[in-house]
């Protein structure tokens, strides 16, 4: 297999890491509208097809109706006629939406075009892209994107980053404004081997950067938060000086001035201490409700010295949730803790996944305690509709 290219145009040098940045179409940042609510009865939860054949004993009276396939699931339905089910966990949705997920879940986008009339593509598409190794890499590091190269946003994005061979896959993260970092692309035929190698060289060179500019962010938003909390304590002071000092002035000629400057005090007093209760009675309020939402009752009430493990679960619709349980829990006790927040559809029409390394923790394995499970003290779990 011929080894691909990897381009950065229009470098930019930032402590010796080298990236371009581009500038997104104005027609990809009209808005966030999700698809993934849509065509589920012809394409599974992260691309993963339905198979379902029917064959009627009879005639149709009339000739089917072309289905017709939202744009958003364009690639997916067109790359599984040809390669299969066995690939990354791409996200049909907007561009946007993805490079939004990527962002809050703090990962990097992985970012491909497919060209299906290139001679390249079926090569690259059977023996690397859907090979084991890459996809399980891919699922654990990264939020994955694909588009065809001649339609929609793919075209648009290819009109943006400019490829110059096919295959083309890029490495991308969300800048400042409507930028777009590119820290790698990947242009040509290349092994599993090498494509691995790649992310994980570019995961290890631009992580720290990015890392430490998200750190710097948080940061900055921590010392304007410190800074308005000393303004605000700073103002509320001096407003009490001035109404000391005013009371003090119309009570000096007089012991019943100084009476009721006394019981003005007492009042003042009284109600920091009643200020007082209501912060520690809200702020006891908000972890006692914090504590039900982040734990189960069970575990509330059973985790006496136990061991507690903590699972996130992704949901078909792009919704995360992390609970907790019991690392004696079996593993039916997270199906349960889905079917009560009603987005599994009930046990039979879905299955667990973890992304890596791969593992379905199907009906056979309810029975497995989490800790037996591999599951404890944490774990990422895919909702993959059945």
């Amino acid at each position: 297999m011929m080894r691909g290219s990897t381009r950065a145009t229009g470098e930019a040098f930032c402590n010796g890491i080298v990236r371009r940045m581009v500038s997104l179409p104005r027609s990809l940042l009209g808005g966030f509208s999700r698809a993934m609510n849509h065509g589920i009865d012809l394409i599974g939860i992260g691309g993963r097809r339905n198979q379902q054949h029917i064959s009627p004993s009879y005639p149709l009276p009339y000739p089917p109706e072309p289905v017709v396939i939202q744009e958003e699931w364009a690639f997916l339905s067109s790359f599984e006629r040809q390669y299969g089910t066995t690939h990354p966990f791409f996200y049909a949705c907007r561009f946007v939406e993805a490079l939004k997920i990527a962002e809050d879940d703090h990962k990097f986008m992985f970012l491909y075009l497919h060209s299906p009339e290139h001679p390249f593509t079926p090569s690259f598409c059977r023996e690397t892209l859907c090979s084991e190794v890459v996809v399980q890499f891919l699922d654990a590091n990264f939020v994955c994107w694909g588009a065809l190269a001649n339609r929609g946003e793919g075209l648009q994005m290819g009109a943006t980053l400019q490829p110059g061979s096919f295959p083309f896959c890029a490495i991308v993260a969300p800048a400042s404004g409507d930028n777009l970092a590119v820290l790698q692309q990947i242009e040509g035929p290349v092994s599993p081997a090498e494509l691995v190698e790649i992310l994980q060289r570019t995961m290890e060179e631009q992580g720290l950067a990015f890392g430490s500019a998200r750190a710097k962010e948080k940061e900055k938003r921590r010392a304007d938060q410190r800074l308005r909390e000393e303004q605000d304590a700073a103002y509320a002071a001096s407003l009490q000086s001035d109404q000391e000092r005013e009371i003090l002035t119309k009570n000096s000629h007089s012991e019943a001035r100084v009476q009721q400057q006394a019981e003005a005090s007492n009042r003042v007093n009284n109600e920091k201490d009643k200020q007082s209760a209501i912060k520690i009675q809200h702020s006891k309020v908000k972890e006692a409700t914090t504590s039900r939402e982040t734990q189960p009752k069970d575990v509330a009430s059973r985790g006496n010295g136990a061991q507690v493990t903590q699972i996130l679960i992704r949901f078909p619709n792009g919704e995360k949730r992390e609970q907790s349980f019991l690392s004696s829990d079996k593993v039916q006790a997270i199906y349960r803790y889905i079917d009560s927040v009603g987005l599994g559809g009930g046990v039979g029409n879905y299955r667990l996944i973890s992304s890596f390394p791969r593992k379905v923790y199907g009906v056979d394995q309810m029975g497995l305690s989490l800790k037996d499970a591999g599951l404890h003290p944490r774990a990422s779990l895919f909702l993959e509709l059945l």
